[in-house]
């Protein structure tokens, strides 16, 4: 009996073996996986790249319509990757903006409360951290990211404070969070990059415009109106970027 169960065993692995020699090689890749000829991965080139994007920023102008706004913007790129899908983004970017001018001194009805806007540039330098989506691979060519952002501002350009208010835009922090996709085409190193971002920065009034300086006693900000004021601007943007 233990003899006639031996050469069972013995005869069902031969079987076996016969049967899986002749499924063809397609079949077998199949029930693996995707055929890499088909597949819609690619792997991504983790190497330093460098970008350039233009865009538009809009969004708030703080309480009193005193803040920078309406920016046409260009911008340069340098990344770094840090493991299969991380990367540190170093940038810098011109933003061609514009911004009103309050002026205390003027009554509340009057033309010269508000004037402008006025051309107001700034420069933004700032270091982010990018997160791939879907790793160190695309999608159909396609890969998506979500990332954040610390920089600084810098006014380069600006009107200057014409009505003695002492308001003045300065230099300031910026916080950010993007999203966006980038779509490589044939050749790995090219791709085109399209973002969102939300962009924040934090205004500072002066005391003048708690005064009442005008002659019929207005205030540009109420007393209980603090002076700091959190602005946030969606900002829009496409580029193209080279990997070496």
């Amino acid at each position: 009996m233990r003899r006639r169960l031996e050469g069972w065993k013995v005869g069902l692995c031969v079987g076996i073996g016969v049967f899986l020699s002749n499924i063809p090689t397609v079949q077998l890749a199949a029930q693996i996986g995707h055929d890499p000829g088909g597949s819609p991965y690619r792997e991504i080139l983790l190497h330093p790249a460098i970008g350039l994007a233009v865009g538009h920023l809009s969004g708030d102008r703080g309480r009193v319509d005193a803040g920078v706004s309406n920016a046409q913007t260009i911008a340069l790129r340098y990344e770094l990757p840090s493991g299969r899908s991380m990367l540190f983004q170093f940038n810098i970017a011109y933003l061609m903006g514009d911004r009103f001018i309050l002026n205390p001194f003027a009554d509340s009805s009057s033309a010269e409360r508000k004037t402008g806007p006025y051309p107001s540039d700034l420069i933004l330098t700032e270091i982010g951290l990018h997160l791939r989506l879907t790793g160190s691979k695309t999608w159909h060519r396609f890969g998506p990211y979500a990332g954040i952002g610390l920089g600084v501002l810098f006014d380069v350009n600006s009107p200057g404070d014409t009505t003695k208010s002492g308001y003045k835009f300065g230099t300031k922090v910026g916080l950010s969070g993007s999203t966006g996709v980038r779509w490589y085409p044939r050749r790995r190193r090219l791709f085109i990059n399209a973002e969102a971002r939300g962009q924040l920065w934090r205004l500072k009034y002066p005391s003048s415009f708690h005064a009442t300086l005008a002659p019929d006693g207005s205030r540009v900000l109420p007393l209980n109106a603090a002076l700091t004021d959190w602005t946030f601007h969606p900002w829009m943007s496409v580029g193209l970027g080279w990997t070496f």
